[in-house]
């Protein structure tokens, strides 16, 4: 007997097989038809089907997520043969499977346990979705030796949620994957010097693990060639926070990026930390846009702002871009210590300068290598230590910030202050301000502020042209009020406009402390028109 039912299902299977065929290609070429749908899915117990039809405009939507599974459980019918075992056994047994159209890409941590109410810890139920979004199948490589995840997603599902410790992922070497989606607040036993999100290196060994289940053979060839040896110091690469609310609760950091590769930052709020908003140290390429950052939830104004500490991002690597990005409170706005960081767009208020706030602060004296451009420095200054090869363009400045170079050796190189807006109280601050109270500032070149609009505060240039009218031989041009290095005039360019009948000679007599003296042969009376310029290259 079983053996004629076994012959009986055997000849019966190709015409199983070709009906979801051609129901397949009726799906595909949308041609109207009558579906029954299955209850319990393709593959359940014969003895338990139940057929239902579409009907009634209450079930509507219920039938179509049940018709778009069955149509998904048809189409992957076909591939589960070709599917490795290892991949049908985690998938099985993952919490990621929901009802309706898997989608083994994206990682929901309530499927792991996360209470998105925040009322209860999820650690551990995040980390764990964060553990098996890193085990996805490799998708090849980016950077050698950089696992690509294939831009897997851990969805946080716009729930709110309790961390006691760092988020971190399970490994090194990976790259292609976003966290997003939702808010993740410290804990009152959270570290003090810890960050919510910690994209930093874990152990060597849990990195070779990682490696030896996603690269398979791939890892025969790693560090086989140089490329592969210089990319080694990257952690991560192509990692993105998105769409995140990160309350550090005042005990620590938001988000630390340590040694990663084109790391993404957006659509983040973060607030609450006492050290970084965010920490990006080494690495390359760490792109942060349209982020708020505020050590306390204010808009400006507030009546502690005397005591607001920490820094909102501190940048101690090259080639980072921060763009339309707001620093609302903190001590510092942005910290830079690395080169080739360039911000647009930036709103600075975090702390105003007359109460010891720094807007942007470029402490990398000698190689600054740094553009600030469409930028909003709201009572807040930037300070930039030996500035070297340094541009500012297009800003605002209000309620008296400017801009101070500040002296450690004395080099200032390739400096452009242009078409900037500055706007004062009228207290006699300049609107760039030279600071040698350590040295003087004696290596000077390729220094341009100049076309700057001012109100408010007293200009300062490296340009600057005056006419001066009168009845004599000499006339006497004083500049030390509008030009910003002192006793340093490398070009002189007049012209001499007498009145009278006669023509004399005159010369240039002296150059010095600022000042410009011309002479005539004779006295007369004469508009003298002068231009001069610090900015030449020496």
């Amino acid at each position: 007997m079983a053996t004629h039912l076994e012959c009986f299902f055997l000849k019966l299977e190709p015409l199983l097989t070709m009906a979801r065929t051609f129901l397949v290609w009726f799906l595909c070429l949308g041609v109207p038809c009558f579906f029954v749908i299955i209850d319990g899915g393709v593959y359940g117990d014969h003895q338990n089907l139940h057929p239902r039809t579409i009907s009634g405009a209450n079930h509507y939507h219920k039938d179509i997520r049940r018709l778009q599974a069955f149509k998904a459980s048809l189409t992957r019918h076909a591939s589960v043969a070709s599917t490795p075992s290892s991949f049908s056994s985690s998938s099985a047994s993952s919490p990621l499977l929901s009802e309706g159209v898997n989608n083994p890409r994206v990682y929901h941590v309530t499927s792991y346990g996360a209470d998105p109410s925040g009322n209860s810890d999820s650690t551990e139920a995040i980390l764990a979705a964060i553990a098996d979004a890193a085990k996805v199948p490799s998708q090849g490589q980016l950077m050698q030796g950089i696992t690509d995840l294939g831009g897997v997603h851990v969805d946080l599902e716009g729930g709110s949620y309790l961390i006691s410790r760092p988020l971190r992922l399970p490994a090194a070497r990976l790259g292609n994957l976003m966290i997003h989606g939702g808010t993740i607040r410290a804990s009152n036993n959270f570290p003090e010097d810890g960050y919510l999100i910690d994209l930093s290196s874990t152990s060597s060994s849990s990195s070779s693990s990682n490696n030896n289940n996603n690269n398979n053979n791939n890892n025969e060839n790693n560090g086989a060639n140089s490329e592969s040896s210089r990319s080694s110091r990257y952690n991560f690469e192509y990692i993105s926070f998105k769409d995140l609310l990160l309350d550090s609760n005042f005990r620590g950091g938001g988000i630390s990026v340590i040694n990663s590769l084109r790391t993404n930052i957006d659509n983040c709020y973060i607030t609450h930390f006492t050290t970084n908003g965010i920490l990006v140290q080494s690495g390359h390429e760490t792109y942060i846009r349209n982020t708020f950052l505020g050590q306390y939830v204010t808009a400006g104004g507030d009546k502690n702002e005397k005591n607001f500490s920490g820094t909102g991002i501190s940048l101690l690597g090259n080639d980072n871009a921060v763009t339309d990005v707001v620093i609302f409170s903190a001590a510092i706005g942005i910290m830079v210590t690395g080169q080739a960081n360039t911000f647009s767009g930036v709103h600075c208020y975090n702390k105003a300068t007359g109460f010891g706030g720094t807007g942007i602060y470029l402490k990398l004296p000698g190689l600054t290598q740094t553009r600030i451009v469409n930028s909003y420095m709201d009572y807040t200054s930037i300070v930039a230590e030996d500035p070297v090869q340094l541009h500012v363009s297009s800003s605002f400045f209000l309620g008296d910030a400017n801009i101070v170079l500040k002296s450690v050796n004395g080099v200032v190189n390739g400096v452009s202050i242009v078409d900037n807006m500055f706007s004062g109280s009228g207290s006699g601050v300049e609107i760039v301000q030279l600071d040698q109270s350590k040295n003087s500032f004696n290596q000077i070149d390729q220094a341009i502020v100049d076309r700057n609009i001012v109100r408010g505060m007293n200009l300062k240039a490296t340009v600057a042209k005056m006419s001066i009218q009168g009845n004599g031989t000499l006339w006497n041009v004083d500049f030390s009020n509008v030009l910003l290095f002192p006793n340093l005039i490398r070009n002189v360019q007049y012209s001499l406009s007498s009145s009278g009948g006669t023509f004399p000679n005159h010369a240039l007599r002296n150059v010095s402390e600022n000042k410009v003296v011309i002479e005539t042969s004779e006295a007369v009376d004469a508009n003298v028109f002068v231009t001069v310029d610090q900015s030449m290259v020496n």
